[in-house]
This record gives C-alpha cells, structure tokens and sequence, in this order.
C-alpha cells in the first residue's frame, strides 16, 4: 500500500514543554486517519507540522513521497485544508471567498456552482458570509479546501458544534472525497465523528501516540461487550450488567427471570471513549 503521509519520530515545544513527544505515523492512499484526543493533546500542533504552519524540532514529515522540508510548495499546491477557526472574508459572498481562494492556487478553470451544491451551500452573488450560521460557514471552508482538487485533505474539528443537517453534510463530502482517491488526516475529539468516519485512528494524550488501528479492532481487542437487564424488584427497577463473555451469564439471566418482572434486555458495545479511558485515564473532551 503506497504511504501517502509518513511522519517520523516528529516533535515539537512551546517554550521548552513538549506539545508532540516524538510521534512516527502514516497513512495509506485512500485512507481517513482519525487522530483523536482531547483539547491540548497535540492534535492541532501535529496538523500544523504536516501542513508546513510549524517546522519539526525534530523527525522528519513526508506528505506524497515529498520532504515538507525540501518541498513544501510542491506539497501545498496538493493539499486541502479545512481549519476549525473560521478564517473567511465575511464581506465577500461565498462565491467570491472561492474564486479569490482559487486565484491563490492559480486554478482558473472552477465550478463554482457545482462546488457550492457539492457541500450544500446556496448560490448567491449577493449574500455575504457575514450573514452565515456557524454551519453554512463550516461547509464553505470545507468547499474552499476543495477549490484545487487535492490530493490529500487535512481537517480540524470539522463537524464540531455542528447541527446534525450541517454534520452530514460535512460528513457526505469528506466521504466522497476519500471515494474520489483522497487521503485524509482528520482531528477530533469526537468519539462517534471518528467511528463513523476513520478507516483507522489514532489515540494521541499528552504529545504521545497511546495505539493505533481500526477501531473495529480497538473494540474488539480492548473493549467489554456486555448485556443490560432491567427488571423489577419490590417496586423499583433495578439494571444489572452481565458480560457476553461470561460463560454463567444464561444462568444468571433464568435466576432474574424466575424471580423478578424483566422488563427489557438490550446488548451494549465499547465505545472509542471507552478504550481512549482505557489507555490514557482521561475522558476525549476536555
């Protein structure tokens, strides 16, 4: 599989602390990697190192089998960026924010149409992004990351604090790009964002990397899958817990049944949060 976005052993400082304690990753061709910690884990940093924003203390990055620190114009004629800081012309309309943006990159042929309907975004010459809601002006960051076709796509936070309208949306187009052969470095720390979401992801706390993998296999290999009961008991409802592993638990369930009202039983899975806990103590928002 080609490695699209290779960093290795990559750190940085903010006056002397370390924000990214030497980390090695890398994404595949057509890969969504969700780098998942809460606020202050050295999520944004890394981006920025990848991006070019920061310059490693140490390690190396290659985005597209290029050195960002040989090629970083090469590089970022092919990559799309989508901050969560807002950092529109809020006087222009969104179809001037995406031809002066284009302009930047030197693309002189764009759909403008065509990319506004792409994240759902009305046509008019006259609106200007000042009058947009929070989610309206999220989905035109994400079309202008769009403008020069890239190769690879760096999101921040993309859907936070979103309605779930303006999420899907987001989210449609995130995965139509990785259709279209994009790769794509994704922070959050939204649990269920990245479940959805990543092919693979990765926990990262304090500056450090804690695992790295599907998160299918994450569940699976860390997590409890377990079995809920409600029942009644002298009036009151009870839940008892019961794990799908343990070889007593039918047992358990006819004990409940033969001496208490079940009043429904449903199973239960880990959750990305729940095995981020597990390796780092510490809850994803936050």
């Amino acid at each position: 599989m080609e490695k699209v976005i290779s960093a290795e052993k990559i750190a940085y400082s903010y006056n002397k602390k370390l924000a990214v304690d030497h980390i090695s990753f890398h994404i595949d061709k057509c890969e969504i990697l969700g780098f998942l910690g809460p606020n202050g884990a050295g999520k944004t940093t890394t981006l920025k190192m990848l991006i070019g924003l920061l310059i490693p203390q140490d390690g190396k990055i290659s985005i597209l089998g290029m050195d960002t620190a040989k090629e970083l114009n090469k590089i970022q004629a092919q990559i799309g960026v989508c901050f969560e800081e807002k950092n529109l012309y809020e006087e222009m309309s969104a179809v001037e924010n995406l031809k002066f943006f284009a302009s930047l990159f030197g693309v002189k042929k764009l759909d403008v149409v065509a990319l506004l309907e792409k994240v759902n975004l009305p046509v008019d010459k006259r609106q200007k992004v000042a009058s947009f809601s929070k989610g309206m002006k999220q989905r035109l960051m994400m079309a202008r990351s769009l403008v020069n076709q890239p190769k690879v796509l760096f999101l921040d936070e993309p859907t936070d604090g979103l309605d779930p309208v303006s999420a899907r949306a987001v989210r449609d187009v995130i995965l139509k790009e990785k259709e279209k052969g994009a790769t794509i470095f994704l922070t959050t720390h939204d649990m269920l964002e990245a479940d959805k979401l990543s092919d693979r992801v990765a926990f990262i706390n304090e500056g450090k990397i804690s695992v790295i993998d599907t998160p299918e296999n994450l569940k699976h290999e860390h997590g409890k899958r377990i079995l809920k009961v409600r029942y009644r008991l002298d009036g009151e409802v009870k839940e008892e817990e019961l794990s799908l592993e343990d070889k007593d638990m039918s047992k358990r369930i006819d004990e409940i049944n033969s001496k208490h009202s079940i009043l429904d039983m449903h199973t239960e899975e880990a959750t990305l949060e729940d095995i981020f806990i597990k390796f780092t103590g510490r809850k994803l928002e936050g």
